[in-house]
């Protein structure tokens, strides 16, 4: 029996260390040579179950997903095939050779490592790799890009920025982007064209592939100064679903999430300068394509009359950045500051309307004033040419008023008088009409003796209403009755709004309750006993049959913690709470 025995446990023993000896743990690459732009996926992997994982420090690489862990477990013609795996997907930082590290595992209170590997970076690759990373897909299949309408603007020229995010037909996303950073646009007249988060989605070509676009932003751009400028990029943070290798029970690929910052990229715009041969002297900076036109309300009237006369630039390019022009007015007509107006919207082809500003004009004297034509100069763009626009000559008519003064013709140097027609002044009025102002003695009117009497009404009020004050602040018991009062009214009006929410309404009501007794009976919470509640009310003269209703509700605001009660039990016990706090107002002695 012992040689039999013994057998065994050799058997036992010889059998432990053929298994202890099977123990496999081995790192494996998905490439041993591979780019810098691209993804490296490294696997750990055992044939025995284990615990305490370490992984390497992988020098050289920056960890873009995982660990991951995979267990596979099968029988295949009675034989079991056990494997665990824990994935990590790396991001080369430089080029040269490296070495993936050891990692460690505990498999049977024995500590396991992984033999070394070497790997290769060399320089980046025209076309990336890697379909069994999550992270690179995404990065593969959405891109963030900055179209610009003119890379080659003349200063002042409208462009148009167009942020389009594409993404191909292998992954979705939301439209739960969110931006990083946002242009500043540096030296450029900015405005964006905002879409209201209404995206629509359009099919589109992304280097010759198919693909889905949205359009995030359109923001037109006026370059104010000359030289390579730079348009910042726009960085957004995109959640997007990409498939990965595993299936639901019903055979459908299962979606992976990732976080990908994407961004647009810098770009660069070289503004031309203005070219100077051709340039007007009156030229202000106008560049676009525009119409121009001076004109009057009216051209008749009489002195002191006002007229109205507009100036007005329209068209398309950049009508906030520059100045209209100036009119000329005789010395004989008061002329006020004008006052701009703008009615200018901006598209994607840039600023579009008018400006214009209106002078009041009122003359003082009779005769004719001619205002002579006016012009206006503006750089078209499409032409590369200088365009001025002129405006007809006007002349106002003043019917009726005094005239100017008259000089009589001589040939020497000798000062003259002046002659002045007879009705010269005739608009000023001479007659003022006054009235003498009558004298009030102050110190015996009823104002005085109002004023002086007023300390002797005002002070003595004061005082008692401080008094009234003060011993209200010193009832403690009335002011704990009245908040308890206060409370109960609130607590009432909680629960009428809470009457579709069983557990919120049930304990506002509750609180009612206790604080409508706290007011009334002037007791605490821990005196509230159903049968103290019930004496206490008897002897306040308050009917037996209100009482148990009172009671009722204490027992329904209790009940409704434990089971369920329809919609019409809930307004049911509201109408009673207020019929029976009503009741109990009127009966309580």
């Amino acid at each position: 029996m012992r040689v039999k025995n013994s057998l065994y446990l050799l058997l036992f023993l010889l059998l432990g260390s053929f298994a202890h000896s099977q123990v496999q743990f081995e790192a494996k690459l998905s490439k041993k040579k591979l780019g810098v732009n691209e993804r490296l996926r490294v696997d750990f992997e055992m044939n025995q179950d284990g615990d305490n994982f370490t992984a390497p420090s992988f020098e050289g690489f920056r960890v873009v997903g995982g660990p991951n862990q995979a267990i596979s477990n099968s029988w295949i013609n009675g034989k079991r095939s056990y494997s665990k795996t824990y994935s990590f997907f790396l991001a080369p930082q430089r080029q040269g050779n490296f070495t993936i590290g050891q990692a460690s595992i505990e498999i049977d209170g024995e500590i396991y490592k992984s033999p070394p590997v070497s790997v290769q970076v060399t320089a980046a690759v025209d076309i990336p790799k890697d379909g069994n990373n999550a992270d690179y897909l995404a990065s593969e299949n959405v891109h963030l890009v900055a179209e610009v309408s003119n890379a080659n603007p003349y200063l002042n020229e409208a462009i148009t920025v167009v942020y389009k995010l594409y993404v191909s037909n292998e992954v979705s996303i939301t439209s739960n982007w969110r931006e990083i950073d946002t242009p500043k646009y540096a030296d450029f007249w900015s405005q964006n064209i905002d879409n209201q988060g209404n995206f629509k989605i359009y099919e589109g070509k992304y280097n010759g592939e198919d693909y889905r676009y949205v359009i995030l932003r359109t923001t037109v751009l006026y370059p104010q100064k000359t030289g390579e400028l730079n348009i910042e990029p726009l960085t957004l943070d995109v959640p997007i679903d990409v498939r990965s290798n595993k299936r639901d029970l019903f055979g459908r690929f299962l979606m992976t999430r990732v976080n990908k910052t994407i961004s647009a990229g810098n770009r660069t715009i070289t503004v031309k300068p203005l070219p100077q041969q051709g340039k007007p002297d009156n030229f202000s900076g106008a560049v676009g394509n525009f119409s121009f036109k001076v004109t009057t309300n009216k051209t008749k009237l009489d002195a002191n009359e006002s007229l109205e006369l507009n100036v007005t630039v329209g068209g398309n390019g950049n009508l906030k950045l520059f100045d209209l022009p100036s009119v000329t007015f005789p010395n004989s007509l008061e002329v006020y500051e004008p006052t701009r107006n703008d009615n200018i919207k901006t598209q994607t082809s840039g600023m579009t309307g008018t400006v214009s500003e209106n002078y009041t004009v009122v003359p003082q004297f009779k005769g004719n004033y001619p205002l002579r034509p006016i012009t206006f100069s503006y750089f078209d763009p499409k032409t590369e040419t200088y365009k001025t626009l002129s405006s007809q000559e006007i002349v106002i008519e003043v019917e009726n008023g005094p005239v100017t003064a008259v000089k009589e013709p001589t040939t020497s140097n000798s000062k003259q008088p002046v002659a002045l027609e007879s009705d010269q002044f005739k608009y000023i009025k001479l007659d003022a009409n006054l009235e003498p102002i009558k004298k009030v003695n102050f110190f015996k009117s009823k104002l005085f003796w109002g004023i002086m009497a007023a300390p002797f009404i005002v002070i003595p009020l004061f005082i008692l209403i401080g008094r009234r004050r003060r011993a209200r602040l010193n009832d403690v018991e009335g002011n704990k009755l009245r908040h308890a009062n206060l409370l109960a009214k609130k607590y009432l009006g909680e629960a009428k709004k809470n009457l579709n929410n069983k557990d919120t309404f049930y304990e506002s009501l509750e609180r009612a309750l206790h604080n409508y007794l706290k007011a009334k009976l002037n007791i605490e919470t821990s005196e509230m006993s159903k049968e103290h509640i019930s004496k206490l009310l008897g002897e306040r003269n308050v009917n037996t049959e209100v009482v148990s209703q009172f009671i009722g509700l204490l027992k329904s605001c209790e009940f409704a913690r434990y089971a369920g009660v329809s919609q019409g039990s809930i307004q049911k016990d509201y109408d009673t709470a207020v019929q029976t706090l009503s009741s109990i107002d009127k009966q309580f002695n």
